[in-house]
């Protein structure tokens, strides 16, 4: 450990690192699987966990409705809006090149971003923490903000329901063979379609969930996703576009990683991620937990 450098130090970065993860985590699940199961590259990612936040402070504004009914209304309607692009657009360009919808995503992420510049400014604005989740904890070697807290854990919680659903459940399995043999599925009276429009809409929804989290911690801004997004596909790469596991395990992973990084060379800390991400691609180019064409 560098000189000048404590332990309590040490750990309290990891812990930050972990709640970067999260989001991390969260937001990569959310492309992966609309990746794994959709092959679409949503590149309106970070666009619509933007929007999450600012619904959630919509209905603050406007309905009085607080931060708890927003975390459960903001994915939802955010999810419907998902299925409606899913439906109107980009059902059109499933037997294309997928490059047809990564360019239709960045269009649609272009112009929600501008939109929403247009009418609140790139200053942002607040969203109150929720009276229960204010406070701290003290862990002894740092104190912890408790809303950051239920950030990490609620963050871990949706990432396994979501990995359990899709893996463990006949749901799953059937959103899984969707994707390899849509007409045998069909046959067995799916309705192959509205499961891939659901798919998406869930996929939207976690984006949705990730910004009413975010809400309370940063200023709800259009320009919230925008960076964030670059750092959320690396996290996808190096886990391997589509795996579900991957994402969450890459995510949180790599949020440790920046973290230590932080502690041990500073100037790095914002382009590991990225060497990480080379590096994996030209030992493994699949990912961490892809699996080889």
């Amino acid at each position: 450990m560098p000189s000048g450098i404590s332990t309590q130090a040490l750990l309290a970065q990891l812990v930050i690192g972990l709640y970067n993860g999260a989001f991390y985590a969260l937001l990569s699940l959310g492309l992966a699987v609309i990746f794994g199961l959709l092959n679409v590259i949503n590149f309106a990612h970070g666009a619509l966990y933007m929007l999450g936040a600012f619904v959630a402070w919509g209905l603050l504004k406007v309905t009085g409705l607080g931060y708890w009914p927003a975390l459960v209304l903001a994915p939802v309607i955010v999810g419907a809006l998902g299925i409606v692009l899913e439906r109107t657009m980009l059902q059109r360009l499933y037997k294309l090149d997928p490059l047809y919808s990564l360019l239709l995503t960045f269009g649609v992420a272009l112009i929600l971003q501008g939109v929403f510049q247009l009418r609140f400014g790139s200053s942002g604005e607040a969203y109150e923490t929720p009276a229960a989740l204010r406070g701290a904890i003290q862990l002894g070697f740092m104190t912890l903000p408790l809303y950051r807290g239920w950030v990490m854990a609620i963050s871990l919680v949706v990432c396994l329901a979501t990995w359990l659903v899709t893996e463990r459940t006949k749901l799953g399995s059937y959103l899984r063979a969707a994707t390899e043999n849509p007409g045998l599925v069909q046959a067995f009276g799916v309705n192959v379609p509205r499961m891939i429009t659901v798919t998406y809409g869930l996929g939207v929804a976690l984006a949705a969930f990730a910004g009413v989290l975010a809400a309370p911690i940063q200023q709800v801004s259009p320009d919230m996703g925008a960076d964030l997004i670059i750092v959320v596909f690396a996290v996808v790469v190096i886990g391997g576009m589509g795996s579900i596991m991957g994402s969450i395990v890459t995510g949180f992973a790599l949020g440790l990683i920046e973290g230590l990084t932080k502690v041990f060379y500073p100037p790095a800390s914002t382009t590991v991620v990225f060497a990480l991400m080379a590096l994996v691609l030209l030992v493994r180019p699949a990912g961490l937990f892809g699996k080889a064409p």
